[in-house]
């Protein structure tokens, strides 16, 4: 790594990008546990980043005790699946998570146009919304090729780390 000391080497012009200079931001996000490093000289500015995918927490707690002399509560479905099974409705297709927690926002600003829309076709890569986190807007990309099945989320929503933000098919 580069001694701080020394200043970085100049640049011929300020559209040059320095090779050294990236090399060296990502040697920072190797050995560090920071995600991004952004540096501006001038009209210049160079943002290295790299993706980071945490597992999710799991959270236990105790139940709670039963109320004494009470009779004992009857058995319940799990929280998670509706009592109706009218209700239950199968989500066929591969789900694009959220990998952070933030805002969702389904375009670039208030008057543009949506990233995507249900029945679209995207290409891998391609920017399905994006995530706020921290003032820091996080575009989420198509893992693949496909249609946009289903836009799981609203704009301007809160959503969770693993939260399912958008449904793709084939």
């Amino acid at each position: 790594m580069a001694d701080p000391k020394t200043p970085a080497p100049r640049l011929k012009n300020e559209t040059e990008i320095d090779t050294t200079l990236v090399r060296q931001l990502a040697d920072i996000l190797n050995d560090t546990s920071l995600t991004e490093i952004e540096v501006e000289r001038g009209e210049l500015r160079i943002r290295v980043a790299r993706e980071v995918v945490a597992a999710p927490v799991m959270q236990y707690s105790a139940a709670p005790a039963p109320a004494p002399h009470a009779p004992a509560p009857a058995a319940a479905a799990p929280a998670s699946m509706p009592s109706d099974p009218a209700t239950i409705v199968a989500k066929s297709g591969e789900e694009v998570k959220s990998p952070m927690v933030g805002t969702a926002y389904l375009q670039a600003s208030p008057e543009a146009p949506p990233f995507c829309q249900p029945g679209d076709k995207v290409k891998k890569g391609q920017t399905l919304l994006i995530v706020e986190a921290m003032k820091t807007m996080n575009p989420i990309q198509s893992p693949r090729d496909g249609v946009v099945k289903e836009i799981l989320v609203g704009d301007a929503q809160p959503v969770e780390f693993g939260e399912p933000l958008v449904l793709l098919e084939a």
